[in-house]
């Protein structure tokens, strides 16, 4: 049978897949430069709660999360369509993972830079926004990058709260082709078509970061 024909709905589950991916990267980074934050402040209550929270978003695995979501929250009145719970559930994945990478980037900035701009006279808020935090950010991008690409991979976890990603597409197809092999290479071909360039594009990114050039 030719599964040229199929193509198109695997393209299709390849565009939600990217969606998720856009979301939930976007999304995590924002939130988890709040968690940075909020775990790097030396007030104990912002820092321990936020730290908590981190802490379980590392710990419990990404599909937990999603199940949490989408079929937790419902018994307490908190009900999600499928492709917003799996995006509220990888955010929040995300948000953790990526809250340790930019708190390290930040911690990474040398002190005597902090001592240089209140030498400066420069509010320590104002310092640590211009002259800390995009260091940071920029010492962060590796991994970051490295993050994102995970977070596509990853998105084939929404298959099993029924969002037609990409491996619910090809799950489809192959009960209805019975090519369970062929369905199953092509999908994991695509994976890798963006997965591998992306991972040397990071690759790139952080040998040029290393030498001092953005």
């Amino acid at each position: 049978m030719d599964l040229s024909q199929y193509l198109p709905q695997l393209g299709a589950g390849l565009l939600v897949s990217l969606q998720l991916t856009v979301i939930s990267v976007v999304c995590g980074y924002l939130v988890g430069l709040v968690f940075a934050l909020g775990v790097s402040s030396t007030r104990g209550w912002l820092r321990w709660p936020t730290l908590v929270i981190v802490e379980i978003g590392r710990g419990i695995p990404a599909l937990v999360v999603l199940y949490i979501v989408y079929y937790g929250l419902p018994s307490i009145g908190v009900l999600f369509a499928n492709f917003t719970a799996a995006a509220i559930g990888l955010t929040f994945t995300v948000a953790a993972y990526s809250s340790e990478m930019i708190r390290g980037g930040i911690q990474s900035v040398p002190m005597a830079q902090r001592e240089a701009a209140s030498a400066l006279g420069l509010p320590r808020f104002v310092g640590f926004t211009r002259i800390v935090l995009p260091q940071g950010l920029r010492s962060s991008i590796p991994g970051l990058m490295g993050l994102a690409i995970q977070s596509f991979q990853g998105t084939s976890l929404a298959y099993s709260i029924s969002v037609n990603e990409l491996m619910s597409q090809a799950y489809q197809v192959s009960t209805v082709t019975f090519q369970y092999l062929s369905v199953y290479a092509i999908t994991g071909a695509i994976y890798v078509v963006i997965a591998v360039p992306s991972t040397w594009l990071s690759m790139v990114v952080e040998k040029r970061l290393s030498r001092g050039h953005v």
